[in-house]
């Protein structure tokens, strides 16, 4: 992975994230927000995988049902966010849509992602700092306003 901060105004940073590959791409953007000590963040990427799994929220459940896709694909759109968890620690939540060979698409929340060859990421910081917090009724952490 390589990064470059391409802007900072106002408490506002901005970088330009590039994976390599065979890096997973969860948990490379998670350890590259570790090391950033980033708070509060949109992302957005574009790329490929080689495999990955996207997973649809069962709210019954309380579970993502994993979708796995076992082949080369496009990241066409891939957006989230990055608020401070429960643990204190940045927590990512990334939405992709990732197409196929045959021109179809799979998409859902990011689980994992096997880069291949490249996974471009633009993380724009805002000044302030987002929570996320675990709601048991749902079983998934969300970002909490405070409100």
């Amino acid at each position: 992975m390589k990064s470059r901060l391409v802007n900072e105004t106002k408490g506002q940073r901005t970088f330009v994230v590039v994976l390599d590959p065979g890096e997973e791409a969860f948990s490379a953007l998670t350890s590259f927000a570790v090391e950033q000590t980033i708070g509060s963040a949109s992302l957005t990427a574009i790329g490929a995988f080689q495999r990955a799994t996207v997973g649809w929220f069962d709210l019954e459940a309380k579970r993502y049902r994993k979708i796995p896709v076992d082949e080369q694909c496009e990241v066409l759109s891939a957006i989230g966010d990055v608020a401070t968890g429960d643990d204190g620690k940045p927590s990512l939540h990334v939405h992709a849509v990732l197409g196929l060979s045959d021109g179809t698409t799979r998409g859902g929340h990011l689980l994992e992602g096997t880069v291949r060859p490249t996974l471009e990421v633009t993380v724009v910081e805002a000044p302030g700092h987002l929570r996320r917090r675990k709601r048991a009724e749902f079983g998934v952490a969300l970002i909490d306003l405070g409100g």
